[in-house]
């Protein structure tokens, strides 16, 4: 499953730099599908959506940090724990009960972003 962000939140930023995928993002910023992998140009995503890796994505949350479900691999791949809930310091990143997942379309999903 992924993670997320409650809005309990600091805004402290401490999760974003530890998150393999860059997945993290500062509220009300834009994200991309290429920050922080190597997708380029129009790319199908896992489920079968094509969407253009370089384009402005709508932010999830404008006012806290959010973490995009759909680059998020629980740092399967990298780390044996989430590093976002390791060095946050009021524990608000949390499993998303929304967005279970396997362990296997994790590692897939990882493989994806960074062409492994």
């Amino acid at each position: 499953m992924a993670i997320i962000i409650t809005d309990e939140c600091i805004n402290c930023g401490a999760c974003e730099p530890e998150c393999p995928n860059t997945a993290i993002y500062e509220g009300a910023d834009d994200w991309r599908y290429k920050d922080g992998t190597k997708l380029k140009g129009k790319v199908i995503l896992p489920d079968g959506t094509e969407v253009d890796s370089d384009e402005a994505q709508t932010p999830i949350s404008d006012e806290i940090y959010y973490i995009v479900p759909g680059k998020c691999t629980e740092c399967k791949g990298f780390h044996d724990e989430p590093q976002c809930a390791a060095v946050c310091p009021v524990d608000c990143c949390i499993p998303d009960d929304n967005h279970v997942e396997s362990e296997e379309t994790l590692l897939n999903r990882q493989a994806f972003l960074h062409n492994e």
